[in-house]
């Protein structure tokens, strides 16, 4: 038999190459993972082109890194068939890497069929060297280097699955994980070419219409590299283009909380609050039903904010607000308007239950408050106002709610009242008294009036 060697310069370039293959697999199968219809299609097609030119570009290198006293060459078309069994094997465990479960029995027939590909890949470009006669293989490495190819195969498909569910530190796990693969990818390779035995007087057909190893491990090298370089780059660049695009989505929604909810308690504000309201009433129209709008205002919360200061004031809002919210039913709206007035909406609630409600509220609100080193007590007036008895529009309510959360004031507060009419007379009433007031003022019709106070002297 000849007596073989190896090129030991070619040896470690097989070697990188693989754990960049091995890291770019790996890095592929995450972005293959994380894609969606027509992109995880081109990734799963750009991934399996890298990844099936890095791992035969391992083997080939190694290969041409092996030495015979005689001159060797490639069959071209037994090369091209050694890639494609590369790159279809690649897509198989890419495609078998991203399924969302992965029983054992699925890890081990993949890592079999997958095996069984790396292998034929290596003897397939063996075959390219057109020997004559054929080689010979030692049944025991032969079978050897089947095995570990299986054993790899089944090694890299689960080390892919794990990075696929690793959160932090992916990028470190992902290239010690690289390392372990490319060194037994190296194993089977060199197990593989151990098992070949080449007797004396053979003779490669295809040094003379072959390709020339010369040159061809430059190319091979170049041409590995680079397409490794490109698949990690816009991966890299698909990578920033996610995190920026959830940057802009987390922006855009904290914009959209900035624009619809109060700063202060969080609750919504009264832009949400319409737009809550509206769809409360296209809802009860289409089933015919009832709810509730309940206005409160804080009794006694100036003096809070006079006294302890606005900080104080603040947090008894923040307390206030997080009551409320706790008191609401499911699918109820607590919704704050600015300075002490909160609203509920409810959702299918007839008058009794908004009675019920607004007694447990009067309760809740009235409880003591401890804030830092104050204990704060204060109450709340609440008006109710139902739909569609109460107003048919959402302005209509709320001026209802209004006027009858006055009334519960003028009542002596900390209670509730429904809406009524009269309420809504007295309101323009009032409303209309003020207006004259201001004309008469403005137009120099108050007139003063002296009215002596005289004691009388006490009768005889």
């Amino acid at each position: 038999m000849y007596v073989s060697s190896y090129n030991n310069l070619y040896v470690l370039f097989s070697l990188i190459v693989a754990i960049l293959a091995s890291y770019t697999a790996l890095d592929m199968t995450g972005r293959v993972a994380r894609a969606k219809g027509r992109a995880a299609a081109l990734w799963l097609a750009g991934g399996s082109f890298a990844m099936g030119t890095g791992i035969w570009s391992m083997h080939f290198i190694g290969m041409l890194a092996f030495q015979l006293p005689i001159e060797l060459g490639y069959d071209l078309k037994l090369t091209g068939l050694s890639l494609l069994i590369a790159v279809a094997s690649s897509a198989f465990a890419l495609w078998l890497a991203c399924q969302k479960q992965m029983p054992l029995p699925r890890l081990v027939l993949g890592a079999v069929l997958m095996g069984i590909g790396i292998a034929a890949m290596h003897y397939t470009g063996m075959a390219a060297l057109l020997m004559n006669p054929e080689v010979e293989y030692i049944p025991s490495l032969f079978i050897l280097s089947v095995l570990i190819a299986i054993l790899a195969s089944g090694a890299a498909l689960w080390i892919a699955i794990r990075l696929l569910k690793e959160g932090r530190h992916v990028n470190r796990a992902r290239l010690g994980a690289s390392l372990v693969m490319g060194c037994a990818i190296v194993g089977m390779h060199y197990t593989g070419m151990a098992a070949a035995q080449f007797p004396v007087g053979s003779v490669c057909g295809a040094v003379n219409g072959g390709l020339d190893s010369k040159w061809l491990v430059v190319v091979v090298i170049v041409i590995t590299l680079a397409v490794c370089a490109i698949a990690l780059v816009v991966s890299m660049l698909d990578i920033r283009t996610s995190l920026l695009a959830r940057s802009l989505d987390r922006a855009n929604s904290e914009l959209v909380k900035l624009a619809l909810h109060d700063s202060l308690t969080q609750l919504p504000n009264r832009i949400l609050l319409n737009d809550r309201l509206e769809q409360a009433i296209q809802k009860a129209a289409r089933q015919r039903s009832q709810f509730a709008m309940l206005f409160m205002d804080l009794d006694g919360f100036k003096a809070v904010n006079d006294t302890y200061g606005h900080h104080t004031g603040d947090q008894l809002l923040i307390e206030v607000g997080k009551r409320l919210t706790a008191a609401r039913h499911d699918e109820a709206t607590v919704a704050r308007l600015g300075g002490d007035e909160f609203v509920m909406l409810t959702d299918h609630c007839e008058p009794e239950d908004a009675a019920v409600l607004a007694q447990g509220l009067v309760e809740d609100i009235k409880q003591p408050y401890r804030l830092g080193q104050h204990t704060v007590h204060l109450s709340v007036s609440i008006g109710i106002a139902v739909f569609p008895a109460d107003g048919g529009s959402g302005h209509e309510l709320m001026v209802n709610a209004d006027a009858a959360m006055y009334h519960a004031k003028e009542q002596g507060r900390d209670g509730y009242c429904f809406f009524e009419k009269a309420m809504n007379a007295n309101a323009h009433q009032q409303l209309q008294m003020q207006q004259d007031l201001r004309k008469a003022l403005a137009r120099n019709e108050f007139v003063l009036f002296f009215q002596p106070k005289i004691i009388a002297p006490p009768g005889p």
